[in-house]
């Protein structure tokens, strides 16, 4: 989910522009729905424990960026990203989409609109943000899913900065959100320069025209791909400011600054939390260590 490059970018149309914010009816009365299901998934997902670290830190009034990072496993974060920001504030996430998967015809794409998504474009993000929501955005895009090994909770932005651009446009803060664990549910076999990795890439393009999409060959559980339990982590990061100092003439380059900046804030957090998931007994949801796992500093302060 992101922007994509802004060479042979498609446009938006007026229609996609006004059902951002006035979708039709039957999408409202499924976001009614999909709102009473994560209400009622609660008791849930808090049963498997999921680490999550730095709500405190989301702007109250919602008016906010979130930047994020795909995993192979690539639900987790689009689930639990807006999950938690709605629990902790109250706001609907807007995530910026891929255009297939926001676009898609009949109810596919009604869900995708009811849970938030809309077309990944600058335009979109501009909209959203003129009506102050809080909206998500994986710069990597689809491409930052697929992880041969040794890529695991690697940043595949290549440069991308549409996302720090329309952020300065609106005055948007910049909050870097990354979840691990993900990465783990599946083991890659073998590297991307390697031959089958080689191979792997020239399938890919052959049918879908991105050697950069190619899908590595995994295992779950064993020898089978049974997805292997683990354990989610999740930290909201500091607000990063997007207002230039005053004084700032050259916009292009306080673009890639704010850009750099989330990037390494992000890729800060994916480093932490997986040092805290290798110190954690539970990482693998062993039952029998569920009450040994990690906890976030903010349990320690809740319990003192």
């Amino acid at each position: 989910m992101g922007f994509g490059p802004p060479q042979g970018r498609p446009t938006v149309t007026d229609d996609e522009i006004t059902a951002i914010m006035e979708p039709p009816q039957r999408v409202r009365t499924l976001r009614n729905v999909l709102d009473a299901t994560g209400d009622a998934l609660e008791p849930l997902i808090d049963l498997y424990r999921p680490y999550v670290t730095g709500l405190d830190r989301l702007p109250r009034d919602g008016r906010f960026l979130l930047v994020g990072n795909h995993t192979a496993f690539g639900f987790a974060e689009i689930l639990l990203m807006p999950y938690y920001t709605r629990r902790e504030l109250g706001v609907q996430v807007r995530p910026l989409a891929e255009r297939g998967l926001a676009q898609a015809k009949g109810f596919g794409g009604d869900l995708v609109a009811a849970y938030g998504g809309v077309v990944g474009h600058p335009d979109t993000a501009r909209e959203l943000m003129r009506h102050n929501e809080t909206v998500l955005v994986f710069p990597g895009g689809g491409r930052e899913m697929p992880k041969f090994k040794g890529e695991e909770y690697q940043l595949k932005w290549d440069g991308r900065s549409g996302f720090a651009r329309v952020a300065i446009e609106n005055g948007y803060p910049i909050v870097p959100v990354g979840l691990v664990g993900s990465d783990d549910v599946y083991e890659p076999l073998f590297q991307r320069d390697s031959t089958l990795g080689r191979l792997s890439q020239s399938i890919g393009e052959r049918l879908g025209g991105r050697s950069d999409m190619a899908m590595p060959l995994v295992r779950g559980i064993g020898p089978t791909l049974i997805p292997r339990p683990q354990r989610m982590y999740l930290e909201f990061g500091a607000p990063i400011s997007t207002t230039a100092p005053s004084g700032t003439t050259d916009h292009a380059r306080w673009v890639e600054t704010v850009k750099s900046a989330t990037q390494q804030a992000l890729e800060q957090i994916l480093s932490d939390l997986q040092e805290v998931r290798a110190r954690d007994p539970y990482r693998g949801l062993n039952p029998l260590a569920w009450s040994r796992a990690a906890q976030p500093p903010e349990a320690a302060i809740r319990v003192g």
